[in-house]
């Protein structure tokens, strides 16, 4: 597959953007002309049927000449350039998305939302919810509160855990190189472009260079990026290198310009539901009855009026066993409710879920999505 027809196949769509390429460095301000040409492909994505995530760096380095501190400044001066860069960062985007009738909702992150469990399902409900409500999620590390201990580290990483959460089918990291070389092409004339990359073993992760240190802003270079596509591979989604140099990538790269494509095996759903079978123990069970039985086979969600019994403690998005009232084990899946809830709901009806928890959450015991039957 060629990245121009993966850039086609592709559904949900997540596009990284670094601090080089959003901001000007001789204006040390937003790049406006560079922003509106990607808001504009953006908006042929969408218009396309696709859905779109953005994960844009340059917060800090915007607060940063805000503030006038140096490169090299403390980490209290760049979480405080990043709490002034932030708004920046977002006016930046409003404008531009704007000029393509789309507009942004501001997602801050750090690795604990996405590593446990309760925050990494409230960031992909939110996530959803933003999708489908027909915004453009912008996404950023909270570097304003984030320690050493909960950072990603760069937006790359921060970028693949980002489709990851979204079950993205195609990343986009947007570079300053057109892709990968096999060796550094700004150092060796020689260097030759690697089109497809079917696999990331140590011969190709050697391929890469050092950080781009020309522009004076980023922190990324070719080694986080290929750390960042291992993980999307993990997940079932596919990875493209593409230059960011030019104005409308999306659209050179559907034209056929140069980029590198890092493809996945399998799909997203296939990864998160081998995730769920193979790396989570359960913590507790339900039994269902027949007819909630025969509409799991159906491929249909467990509703809460086909639960008979509540087993075991356990809080919401913890994995459950799923047995049928002979005993048999079903499958497994992630409970919508904590036990205590799933225990007052189990047999009513979805409409009167909302009454008896106190909340309006999902109208499902466990959503078909996050459940794995036995063969």
């Amino acid at each position: 597959m060629t990245p121009a027809a993966c850039l086609r196949a592709a559904r949900r769509i997540v596009v990284k953007v670094g601090s080089s390429l959003v901001v000007d460095a001789e204006r040390k301000g937003p790049a406006a002309g560079w922003l509106a040409g990607l808001a504009q492909d953006l908006s042929g994505l969408r218009k396309s049927g696709r859905q779109v995530v953005l994960v844009s760096s340059g917060a800090i380095a915007l607060g940063r000449n805000r503030l006038g501190l140096e490169r090299n400044a403390r980490l209290d001066e760049k979480q405080a350039a990043a709490a002034v860069g932030q708004s920046l960062l977002m006016q930046a985007w409003e404008a531009a998305l704007a000029g393509a009738d789309l507009f942004p909702a501001q997602v801050l992150l750090t690795r604990d939302d996405t590593e446990r469990r309760r925050r990494w399902l409230n960031a992909r409900a939110t996530m959803e919810a933003l999708l489908k409500l027909g915004a453009v999620p912008v996404v950023n590390e909270n570097d304003t509160v984030a320690t050493e201990e909960i950072r990603y580290g760069d937006n790359d990483r921060l970028a693949a855990r980002t489709a990851q959460l979204v079950r993205a089918d195609l990343l986009i990291l947007l570079s300053d190189v057109d892709g990968l070389y096999t060796a550094d092409p700004r150092r060796d004339p020689h260097a030759q472009h690697l089109p497809l990359i079917a696999s990331l073993g140590p011969e190709v992760l050697a391929m890469a260079g050092g950080a781009n240190t020309d522009a004076d802003v980023g922190t990324g270079g070719m080694a986080t990026k290929l750390e960042a596509a291992r993980i999307a591979r993990s997940a079932g989604c596919a990875t493209l290198i593409v230059s960011g140099l030019v104005n409308r990538p999306l659209a050179a790269v559907a034209a056929g310009a140069r980029a590198s494509l890092i493809t996945a095996p399998g799909t997203p759903m296939q990864a998160y539901k081998s995730w769920i079978a193979g790396s989570l123990e359960p913590a507790g069970a339900l039994t269902v009855d027949d007819g909630a039985a025969g509409a799991l086979m159906d491929g249909r969600s467990l509703l809460a009026s086909g639960v008979r019994t509540v087993e075991g403690r356990f809080d919401r998005g913890d994995c459950v066993r799923v047995t049928g009232t002979d005993g048999r084990s079903l499958g497994v899946g992630l409970a919508a409710y904590a036990a205590d809830e799933m225990e007052r709901i189990r047999g009513q009806h979805s409409g009167e879920i909302e009454t008896l928890v106190g909340y309006k959450g999902p109208g499902v015991a466990i959503h078909r999505d996050d459940l794995v039957l036995n063969p």
